[in-house]
């Protein structure tokens, strides 16, 4: 006899709704529970606390010590697997055999034959041995490039399915509010605008697989005190609303995100895993999100140890529950045991258990779970294809993401290089991949441990792909400069790679738990570039970091400044073809890069008293502004207007400008759109980008760029929940970066006051036409 659930016609939500009155208290809590198999594995932490935690005697968790393939299962089923191709190095075909045969017997063991959702991280690609590592987000982010960005996912997602894994721990929605944090390489960068489009068009390229897309970390992470990993987060209603919530919202809202992922930070001494004023009252009943909440791993557990609200597991696991967190990651310490009892006793509504299994199980029916034929062999592993997690359209699309998101800084003239020139390299970075890779890269996240195992992808250093790039140039290298040429072999460039090696918790300069004090050049770094430039011959600064460093200390000193942002596998080949000019820079500063190492932190979203002025002795003005990039051609703007200056705060208009290559060679120009209110009801931004373009243009082409304005964009938050679109003048300004702007519309607002809720519009459609 085939019960409810057990019926596809159904809708997922009543097939889940039949099952979960099936099943008893311990099943039900089984569905909230997770393991991660080999997780004692290695000498070094890969999540916050993780082998401190898991020796603590009161640990409940099975599954810890052993690999997937022979990991002790929970009696009662199990939500989650954690990580089985994240955790230690394994060959991905022989890692599909292993989730298949552990999840063969997580359906043997409990009496619905429910299998666990597997999740894995996929921030830089999937964080798995031998799969392709594609550039940090804070890359994404200077790119400028939504649907690149979205392309790329749905490679990754297809990379995840091929092995069995249904859920992936990205992207991160994280406003840069403080260069000096650590995982401002994991961010889009310090605008909410660029922030939201990118990591939708993340979402959407990965929720397009099938693949669930987790929006990390909610709500307040990047903007904690000192810019410490974990520290409480100093924000007001109206900073958190208008700053770090919109990328969240509009992921959830059109990216069609299934799952959420709470903070480690408390706001307002409220952490984020103990509010269900976030968790529940906004993020389900005011933006309608039906998918489900998990936690950051060990994040329930920090309530207890850490953040001090509650007393014991039972207590954190009662807590988190309440606010709203479904899924207790990666192993469950507060969900079982501690969690029943209470539960049992009286002291957690049975009714709390239910509202978190139901959208679990929910969930695991949407993916197919709970269907008759699914099977835990993926496609591959049945028509006995290998399985290639390195494919050619995801080394294409790394290729394209990295060489779009090399910005130019700077430069006099000595770029692209010749192809016979003289060239000494020098610098740490120089001939080593580490300056390639995020710290949520399989080979610096988790392959760091086992030195003696290759990569397992191929990536080339810098100086190796100059080598390749430049065949007919005479290319010199030494790790630290030594001035010991005769005059004959001076190089005709000096080209000096210097930035970060990111890591975990202080084992990197870049990274999560890798916080600076100031933003000064990480080991002494700065000495070299010193000695450089004191040769007086042509010095190139190459940066490959995870966050943007002072660089005033060789302002006017430099031939030529190149930023690039953890490029990934293909970063060597892409900055080597700037280098050259193969490829014509068109990356644009995702964050601004500052002038003194101090003085933060700060943005560009700064109202006038927040930029310099007479009041204070500190100019916080940056050495290169928010969305400044050059490019090897010139292009010129013209005819900027639009289709109507008077418009009701209701009301659209569209705002365009003629944008033409003026140069000899082919290149992109990143059209920016920003917007200027003269006189609010609070204090506003100076600028805030409100929409872009990319605009590729042949020599002599011309293109007409066409921005879709609605009033909307111009809301902004009286209190907090309290939005609204009033009447006034508006300017929209044209520029080619957060600072320098080609042109000025005004706008004029004309109506009532009126309120802007979630249904608002979030986003300018842009249209790019060529000019015959």
């Amino acid at each position: 006899m085939q019960h409810p659930w057990q019926d596809p016609a159904r809708t997922a939500e009543s097939r889940a709704a039949d099952l979960l009155t099936r099943m008893t208290l311990e099943e039900k809590l089984a569905q909230l529970s997770s393991i991660w198999p080999g997780s004692s594995a290695g000498n070094e932490d890969v999540a916050p606390l993780q082998h401190e935690i898991s020796e603590l005697t009161e640990l409940t968790e099975p599954g810890r010590t052993g690999p997937l393939e022979t990991a002790e299962l929970p009696p009662h089923g199990l939500g989650q697997l954690t990580r089985p191709f994240g955790t230690i190095p394994v060959e991905p075909s022989d890692g599909a055999r292993n989730l298949a045969a552990a999840q063969r017997r997580i359906i043997a063991g409990n009496p619905f034959g429910i299998p666990a959702l597997a999740h894995e991280e996929c921030l830089t690609g999937f964080t798995a041995w031998q799969a392709t590592v594609l550039p940090t987000p804070l890359a994404w982010g200077a790119t400028f490039d939504p649907e690149l960005v979205e392309r790329t996912a749905s490679l990754i997602g297809g990379t995840l399915r091929s092995v069995g894994i249904h859920q992936g721990l990205a992207p991160v929605l994280d406003v840069t509010r403080d260069p000096r944090w650590g995982r401002t390489e994991e961010s889009i960068g310090e605008d909410p605008y660029l922030v939201s489009t990118i990591a939708t068009g993340y979402v959407r390229g990965l929720e397009a697989t099938g693949i669930v897309a987790t929006l990390k970390h909610f709500t307040g992470y990047s903007a904690s005190r000192g810019a410490r990993n974990h520290a409480p987060a100093s924000l007001g209603a109206r900073e958190l609303a208008d700053v770090i919530l919109p990328p969240f919202e509009l992921a959830v809202r059109d990216g069609g995100a299934r799952s959420v992922m709470a903070a480690y930070n408390d706001v307002d001494g409220v952490p984020a895993h103990a509010d269900p004023a976030l968790l529940t009252e906004l993020l389900r009943g005011e933006w309608g999100f039906t998918g489900t909440v998990v936690a950051d791993y060990f994040g329930i557990t920090f309530l207890e140890l850490a953040q001090r609200t509650a007393d014991s597991p039972a207590s954190a696991g009662a807590q988190a529950l309440a606010a709203g967190v479904d899924v207790e990651l990666p192993g469950v310490r507060c969900y079982g045991e501690p969690l029943l009892k209470a539960v049992l006793a009286g002291d957690v509504p049975e009714d709390l258990v239910d509202r978190a299994a139901l959208r679990v199980l929910t969930q695991k029916c949407e993916l197919g779970l709970l269907d008759a034929d699914w099977s835990a062999e993926p496609p591959a592993l049945v028509a006995g294809e290998p399985i290639d997690l390195n494919p050619p359209e995801l080394r294409s699309a790394a290729r394209t993401l990295a060489e779009e998101s090399v910005v130019l800084l700077a430069a006099d003239g000595c770029l692209p290089l010749a192809s016979d020139a003289r060239i000494a390299v020098t610098g740490p970075l120089a001939d080593d991949a580490a300056g390639m890779l995020g710290c949520y890269t399989f080979p610096r996240h988790v392959g760091v441990e086992y030195p003696d195992m290759p990569m397992g992808v191929e990536v080339p250093t810098l100086l190796e792909s100059l080598r390749a790039e430049l065949p007919g140039a005479r290319i010199s290298y030494s790790p630290q400069y030594i001035a010991a040429e005769a005059a004959e072999e001076r190089p005709t460039v000096r080209i000096a790679v210097v930035g970060d090696r990111s890591g975990l918790f202080g084992r990197g300069t870049s990274g999560e738990g890798c916080d600076a004090a100031d933003l000064t050049l990480p080991d002494g770094q700065e000495a070299l570039v010193d000695e450089l430039v004191a040769t007086g011959d042509p010095v190139v600064l190459v940066l490959l970091s995870g966050r943007p460093y002072a660089l005033g200390r060789w302002d006017g000193k430099l031939a030529a400044v190149v930023q690039a942002f953890f490029p990934g596998q293909e970063g060597g080949p892409a900055v080597a073809g700037v280098l050259s000019g193969r490829v014509n820079p068109s990356g644009r500063l995702p964050v601004g890069v500052p002038r003194h190492p101090g003085g933060q932190p700060w943005s560009y979203l700064a109202p006038p008293l927040g930029r310099h002025n007479d009041a204070s002795s500190l100019d916080p003005a940056p050495m290169f502004p928010f969305g400044h990039g050059l490019s090897y051609t010139t292009f010129r703007w013209d005819d900027a207007e639009a289709g109507t200056t008077t418009v009701p705060t209701d009301g659209e208009t569209t705002a365009s400008v003629t944008v033409r290559n003026t140069g000899d060679r082919a290149g992109t120009e990143i059209v920016q759109l920003y917007l200027h209110d003269p006189v609010a009801r609070i204090v506003r931004p100076v600028n805030r980008l409100i929409g872009y373009a990319r605009v590729a243009l042949e020599p002599g082409e011309s293109a007409r760029v066409s921005f879709d304005v609605h009033a909307d964009l111009a809301s902004y938050t009286l209190r907090a929940g309290e939005r609204i679109v009033e009447p006034g003048a508006l300017e929209l300004r044209f520029g080619a970066s957060s600072e320098d702007m080609r042109h000025t519309v005004p706008l004029v607002l004309t109506g009532s006051e009126r309120p802007a809720g979630h249904d608002r519009r979030m986003v300018c459609p842009v249209r790019v036409e060529p000019v015959r």
